[in-house]
């Protein structure tokens, strides 16, 4: 599979972990009002906790992805045909 493949399938496993981890270990509770801020947002989102989780579960992922690929355990090319 070509480098732009393998990137691109990547991206795709990142967003939906991504958007699967956003909602976890928040805490919507607040100290201070703001007027005009959603009240349902949280103080303290974590992002770059989440990042970091999402980076590190989206490259176990996507490693075993690859070595499935490289191995031909699963072949895209012929699961389309």
């Amino acid at each position: 599979m070509s480098p732009t493949g393998l990137a691109i399938i990547y991206v795709i496993i990142w967003w939906i972990i991504f958007f699967a981890i956003l909602p976890i270990d928040v805490n919507r509770t607040k100290t201070v009002k703001i007027d005009g801020e959603d009240p349902g947002s949280p103080e303290n989102p974590k992002m770059i906790k989440k990042f970091l989780y999402c980076t590190g579960i989206t490259t176990i992922i996507f490693l075993i992805i690859y070595i499935l690929i490289k191995f031909e355990y699963l072949n895209l090319r012929n699961m389309i045909t």
